[in-house]
């Protein structure tokens, strides 16, 4: 079974860049408290360190 990323958002997206807001929405996040669960790539691993002050993730 590949691993996971649980990711939540905690802060919020006003006043951030439109980078920071864009890679939010395509990890799937919408609001603070929601969480999503995706596959553990490098290239998801790259988008949460773009947002990582936005976020609070764990490996499943």
């Amino acid at each position: 079974m590949a691993k996971k990323l649980q990711i939540t958002q905690v802060r919020s997206v006003i006043g951030r860049p439109l980078r920071q807001r864009s890679t939010l929405r395509s990890l799937g996040l919408r609001k603070i408290g929601h969480s999503v669960e995706i596959n553990d790539t490098p290239e998801t691993r790259g988008m949460v360190r773009a947002v990582e002050h936005l976020v609070e993730w764990k490996e499943r």
